[in-house]
């Protein structure tokens, strides 16, 4: 079953999303390079081990 739409419901535009997207990759990717990124990673990767997801 479709789910109706809102009034208030928008769309972000395709580009918007893209210009977003590749201004933010790579301060994710240098953020998961540093030692703090490995280290909070491999945090949640036990945590979700833990909860056996």
């Amino acid at each position: 079953m479709a789910k109706k739409k809102k009034e208030d419901d928008f769309q972000i535009p395709k580009e918007a999303l893209e210009r977003l997207a590749r201004r933010l990759l790579p301060e994710i990717q240098k953020f998961f390079d540093s030692e703090e990124g490995k280290r909070e990673f491999e945090e949640w990767k036990k945590n979700k081990e833990q909860k056996g997801e």
